[in-house]
């Protein structure tokens, strides 16, 4: 009888280990893939200067450290987002930015190292190296920190 019901047993041991959840490892690799999808979207719409649905991506109101702003931590709405990057498209008309690495870190962060570039009317150009550190939580970006060196070669800071 005990050997009938071994096999039994065995069947039913195997059948509840495949219905256990995924190690914490598969789940923080689903949250990675789906921070890098968020983040390569991010910069499509940044690159064809849809600042609607970049600044969609964004909590109502985020967390941003970025030079342009001094040294602290500034709260932007998404209508303060879209406003910043219209004006900043409207000096520079062909802003663009290459996307050179991203550092998937953790389960809500992505780093990116990108450079900026873009040509102004009067025909002046900036190439920028950048790198933003995101935090996304329920597939939104809660914090955009952004560091870039803004000395300009020969001048002052």
């Amino acid at each position: 009888m005990i050997r009938h019901l071994l096999p039994l047993v065995l069947l039913c041991f195997s059948i509840a280990c495949q219905n256990q959840p995924a190690p914490k490892q598969e789940l923080k690799q689903d949250f990675q893939k789906e921070n890098l999808e968020l983040i390569t979207q991010f910069y499509q719409y940044f690159n064809s200067h849809d600042w609607e649905n970049m600044a969609n991506m964004y909590v109502e109101n985020a967390e941003f450290k970025d030079p342009s702003f001094g040294t602290g931590i500034v709260r932007q709405s998404r209508a303060d987002i879209i406003q910043k990057y219209h004006e900043l498209n409207q000096i520079f008309p062909d802003l663009h930015d290459e996307v050179i690495n991203t550092y998937p870190s953790g389960e809500n962060h992505v780093i990116v190292e990108f450079i900026s570039t873009g040509t102004a009317p009067d025909s002046s150009t900036f190439k920028l190296p950048i790198c933003t550190i995101f935090t996304l939580e329920e597939g939104k970006i809660t914090k955009d920190y952004t560091y870039y060196d803004n000395f300009e070669e020969g001048g002052e800071e």
